[in-house]
This record gives C-alpha cells, structure tokens and sequence, in this order.
C-alpha cells in the first residue's frame, strides 16, 4: 500500500483543507452528530441547531448513540463473514473506535475508504482514520456516487472484483426524494460484486411523528435538510440484497449485545437498520 491511499485527499492536496473551504455559517449534519456523541469538533452554528433539536427531541441523543452502536455490531457482523474491505460513506466526524478499529478488532489488515463531503471532517482523517496505510480518506459526495466509485483512493484500497461492504450509515434521509436515493443506492451497490454487502441506516417517522417534526425544523437551515421515511421505503433499498436477520428493524434490535431497550426508550429511536447480501 502506497502513501496515496493513507493520505489521500478529494482535491489531491496533502495537507489539510483551507479554513474557508469550511462552511460554518450553517449546521452540518455531520457535526450536529458530534455533538450529539459528546464530541467537540462542531461549531457555534451546530451546537445551536442541535439543542434545538434536544430540547424539542431530548431522545435524539440517545438516538445518535444506538446508531453508532449499530455500526459497530454491523461491522463486526459482516468482517466475520469474511469481507475485508469497506467503504463508509458518510462518515462523520471520527469517534473512536472508528470502522477501522472496530474491523480490524475481528481480522486483521481490513482496508476501508472513509467518505464524507464535509471538509471539516478530511482535516482530522489523516491523524484519526488514515494513519496506517490500509485505510484512505475521500472528499465527496454521495449524490455523486460516480465520484467515490472512480476515486483514486478508493480504486487503491478497494478491489472490485472481491466481497465489499458498503455503508450508508444515517446518510440517506439527508437526501431529497427529488435527488433520486434509491437511484443512488443503485449506482453505488451495482458496482459490487456478489458476496457484498449494503449496511443502512434511515430515520424514520413511524414511531414518534412529533419528534419528526421536530427533526425538519431543526435541520431546515442545515447544509443538508432530513427526509423521514417509511419502513416500506426504506427496506426498498436493499432491492437486490437478500436481508439477514433479524430483518430491517429499529436500530437497538439489530442483534443487540444484550437485553433490547424497553418499549418506552424503543418509541424514541427513530432509525431502522439492517445489513443485507447481494445475490
């Protein structure tokens, strides 16, 4: 593995990306979820959009943190089956442990290509996600999937024609249904092979509308505004995928480490999960 790939940038450069090229005059959902896990790399306008999203939705926090604990057993789950190479789409801010360490706690040497189309988030990857060389940063967007799928950094980590799993953790409801999803879920999970598999989170207004509600407004301003859907909608993304079990489901019942949250924490988690197998 060359130095490309472990500092591999969208733009080529080598360094970090200019201040002005981060745009802090609006929230950004990947740092309202920083926020949420207790980081500290968010901003002003971020920290404000998130607490009004708190305190209209105090169980988004607990929300964020079931869905980074999905990730985490999801990863596990599929670098078990045997997949070595990843690519997470939307990654976010990194919060240890990132995919990479949590893959490689099961095999060794799993090579993944962070994405994500925040800047701010490139200017911490080389010291959080790319230090040992099987693992690259790309700056793009998953509106384009032809740009992470042509990447330098991504046809360096990644062979095609072996088992790869993508992620698309908490991403899709940041897209607009004008923006054609199931289209983009399309482009990205055709280029795998069979034996890959789709990992996918979506929020969701099923259990709690209120709290949907209180989701639109507070991401109205953001960079990216939220989509809530179905279940029907959102388990049409894995059209092509046989879904393992337990199914697409809420977050925290995705084989759970332990005992499942009571009925009254489960109303307030609106995110359904599930990994599936490409045919």
């Amino acid at each position: 593995m060359s130095g490309t790939a472990a500092q591999g940038r969208g733009d080529g450069e080598d360094g970090g990306f200019p201040v002005a090229r981060i745009d802090t005059s609006r929230p950004h959902p990947a740092r309202m979820y920083d926020y949420y896990l207790g980081g500290w790399d968010n901003y002003e306008v971020d920290r404000e959009a998130a607490e009004q999203l708190l305190t209209l939705a105090p169980e988004t926090r607990q929300a964020a943190r079931a869905n980074r604990a999905f990730l985490r057993r999801a990863v596990r789950e599929v670098v078990r089956g045997g997949i070595r190479q990843i690519i997470d789409v939307g990654t976010g801010i990194p919060t240890s442990p990132n995919t990479h360490e949590v893959a490689r706690e099961t095999a060794a040497g799993v090579r993944v290509a962070y994405v994500d189309n925040d800047p701010i988030v490139a200017t911490h990857a080389g010291a959080k996600l790319t230090d040992d060389g099987s693992a690259g940063f790309v700056l793009a967007d998953v509106r384009e999937p032809d740009s992470i799928l042509e990447h330098p950094v991504v046809r360096e980590l990644v062979d095609f024609t072996r088992p790869v799993a993508l992620l698309l953790v908490a991403v899709l409801h940041f897209i607009q249904d004008e923006e054609d999803p199931a289209g983009i879920v399309r482009a990205l999970t055709g280029a795998l092979p069979e034996g890959s598999c789709l990992v996918l989170t979506h929020g969701t207004a099923d259990f709690n509308s209120e709290a949907s509600r209180s989701a639109a407004t507070a991401y109205r301003n953001a960079t990216a505004q939220v989509t809530l859907r179905s279940h029907r909608e959102i388990v049409s993304f894995f059209e092509g995928f046989d879904v393992l079990d337990p199914g697409v489901v809420q977050v925290p019942l995705w084989r759970p480490d332990g005992e499942p949250p009571a009925t009254g924490v489960l109303a307030g988690i609106g995110l359904y999960g599930g990994v599936g197998l490409k045919k």
